[in-house]
């Protein structure tokens, strides 16, 4: 598929899956969303995790606000991310802090101490859609799978998400696509296994 072809496609399935997700209403969103956290917050991997990277939500995502609040009680470090020069980059964040509106609604620390991506040990994964065997489309600006490269192999890339943007069929992906490791929904959570899924209720 030629590059045109695949930003097409692309712009095409993140339209779609937009659309379903943003159809979902206010009260049950929110509703769905606590459950996705209740799912992420009792996977093994946290159990052990010391350091993740969540977002602030914005718009019809999955709201973050609750998540970040149950990390930081927890005891874990947590951090946003921030754009710097084009890039992501983890900042230390707890629940108060000041935070900045990026151009596209999310939450930036205003401050924070940088934490370096070898450091977390989870990263949650914002996006648009995702598919059984781990692709994902995001917003289009690639800084995710820029960031993602330089993470340790075993920090595990997890994604949550509305049981509407978990798709069937193969999300269409290029070269420098990254797969997550899980996709957790408010019914099931999906562990990708060499390109493969297995899920659980």
């Amino acid at each position: 598929m030629s590059g045109t072809a695949l930003k097409r496609a692309k712009r095409r399935a993140r339209a779609e899956v937009r659309a379903l997700r943003d159809a979902i209403p206010e009260e049950r969103r929110a509703h769905l969303g606590e459950l996705v956290v209740d799912r992420f917050l009792a996977l093994p991997e946290m159990a052990s995790a010391r350091a993740v990277m969540a977002f602030w939500s914005f718009g019809s995502e999955v709201p973050t606000q609750p998540l970040l609040a149950r990390l930081h009680e927890a005891g874990l470090r947590v951090a946003l991310p921030r754009i710097v020069d084009g890039d992501l980059e983890a900042r230390t964040y707890a629940p108060g802090d000041p935070v900045t509106l990026a151009s596209f609604g999310a939450g930036e620390p205003a401050n924070g101490e940088t934490i370096p991506p070898t450091d977390l040990d989870v990263i949650v994964v914002p996006g648009v859609a995702f598919d059984r065997r781990g692709g994902r489309i995001g917003y289009g600006g690639g800084y995710y799978d820029r960031f993602l490269r330089l993470v340790r192999a075993d920090a595990r890339r997890i994604a949550i998400a509305f049981g509407v943007q978990l798709v069937d069929d193969p999300l269409p992906a290029g070269p420098f696509d990254l797969p997550v490791d899980l996709v957790v929904t408010e019914s099931e959570i999906v562990r990708i296994r060499n390109g493969s899924a297995a899920t659980m209720g």
